[in-house]
């Protein structure tokens, strides 16, 4: 079976659990099959009929991001099947999902206070949503920022602390707004990168100089120091990425450059007293786990307990 058969496949049984009337459809007499048509797909969808039968037939026919993004809503399909439904169509990629969760998960704000290094949550459009203790200790106090104001592309560029040397300080926002380009262009739902974009345009010489090359990348490593009055330069290596259960969230690691900001890290780790990780809950293994673990002296077998029978 290839992808375009994979493709009919999905797309059948995709409209074959949604009733017409869950879509404000009149039943309208006997239905050979259960769910949608292909006519009210195309209609809900905006498309013509013969377009949308030729693509799930999965003849060579093309659907634009648009479209595959209206139809996504038609069949009321989740974020994984979205997903899925890009990679059968187009073979890439969706553009990242429009409605971003802006919202860090208890799962995730447990795994920022536990690490060892400064780091952070950011949207698409670098927008900060969190981040642990040793960033607001070393880095940028994000508790102090307005949450309207925090956006780190638009502090990189308009915070004249970071001008003291012009020379590195072009050379960073080159860096940026090659990587702003690179999620600018992944976003189904532009806006607020546009919003970020004319901002910019009016407020920052160096954006306007740089904005108009062609550089793009599609990762941002580099090397950054922070000067502290108690602790002296601190280098950082910054990298980043992706949450595999929430993509519209990047997570941000600032990791020591050297063993002199290592053992920096460190004295200002010992100093805030910040908590080891705390053991979860143990979870109950289900029965092969059980068996290997036994296997392994990780848990006492269990002794077998028979019943007297009576006689």
């Amino acid at each position: 079976m290839g992808r375009r058969d994979e493709l009919t496949r999905f797309l059948k049984c995709a409209r074959a659990r949604i009733a017409p009337a869950d879509v404000g459809l009149k039943a309208g007499g006997r239905r050979r099959a259960q769910g949608l048509r292909r006519e009210e797909v195309a209609s809900l969808t905006g498309m013509s009929v013969t377009w949308y039968t030729w693509f799930e037939q999965g003849r060579d026919v093309q659907l634009s991001a648009h479209m595959l993004e209206r139809l996504s809503r038609t069949l009321r399909l989740s974020r994984d099947e979205r997903e899925y439904l890009f990679s059968l169509a187009q073979g890439r990629p969706a553009p990242l999902d429009p409605g971003c969760e802006r919202k860090v998960s208890p799962e995730v704000q447990q795994l920022l206070d536990y690490l060892n290094v400064p780091a952070m949550l950011m949207l698409p459009d670098w927008t900060v949503i969190g981040w642990n203790k040793l960033t607001s200790r070393v880095l940028r106090d994000w508790d102090a920022v307005a949450p309207s104001e925090r956006n780190l592309f638009k502090i990189l560029l308009l915070d004249e602390k970071y001008r003291e040397n012009e020379e590195m300080f072009r050379q960073e926002v080159r860096r940026c707004i090659a990587r702003f380009k690179w999620d600018y262009s992944r976003a189904s739902d532009p806006s607020s990168f546009e919003s970020i974009i004319a901002e910019m345009h009016e407020k920052s010489d160096v954006f306007r100089e740089f904005w108009t090359e062609s550089t793009v990348k599609s990762c941002y490593d580099s090397v950054n120091a922070e000067y502290h009055d108690d602790i002296g330069w601190i280098a950082f290596r910054q990298t980043s990425f992706t949450l595999e259960q929430s993509p519209t969230q990047r997570l941000v690691l600032f990791a020591p450059f050297d063993e002199e900001s290592r053992v920096k890290l460190e004295a200002v780790h010992n100093e805030m007293n910040l908590p080891a990780p705390v053991p979860q809950q143990p979870v109950r293994p289900g029965r092969i786990r059980q068996r290997a673990m036994e296997r392994k002296g990780a848990v006492p077998r269990p002794v077998p307990v028979r019943a007297n029978r009576q006689r």
